[in-house]
């Protein structure tokens, strides 16, 4: 049970897949599915806090080496690129809505990068990540119950 509850988190926190990986794969376990959809939920809320950290401290050091850099600037180019319109226009709500959308290349990662890129005001940032990751966890989660 603790197992399944970690590689839910696991998966939750992963740029790779975040909650909307990690409910489906500890839907398939014997764990009680609200106890899924918390540790979910929850272990990804925790990525806005510590992106935030990296891109405010970590990421000025590593921008010093020319791959990283290279990197940083492809990411950053596709952050705006993808949220650029709907958070300059909708502001929190375009935020949340952004990060809402439980599809490949949204999620906290991309809204933390764009609250990092925008310089929008970090707890009101959080606040719409938050919500966001709360709706796409309920979306996934009532989906893959109904066809479980």
């Amino acid at each position: 049970m603790i197992e399944d509850i970690l590689i839910t988190m696991l998966w939750s926190i992963s740029p790779l897949g975040e909650a909307k990986v990690g409910i489906p794969i500890g839907l398939q376990s014997d764990v009680n599915p609200y106890i899924i959809f918390i540790a979910a939920f929850v272990a990804n809320v925790l990525v806005f806090p510590v992106m935030i950290f990296f891109l405010n401290h970590v990421n000025r050091y590593f921008l010093r080496f020319r791959s990283y850099k290279k990197a940083a600037l492809w990411v950053a180019r596709r952050a705006k690129k993808g949220a650029k319109d709907k958070i300059q226009k909708y502001g929190f709500w375009g935020l949340m809505l952004f990060v809402m959308i439980p599809v490949p290349g949204t999620g906290v990662y991309a809204g933390t990068i764009a609250t990092y890129l925008f310089n929008i005001e970090r707890k009101q940032a959080f606040a719409a990540n938050t919500i966001g990751i709360f709706l796409s966890s309920v979306i996934v989660w009532v989906t893959f119950m109904f066809f479980k």
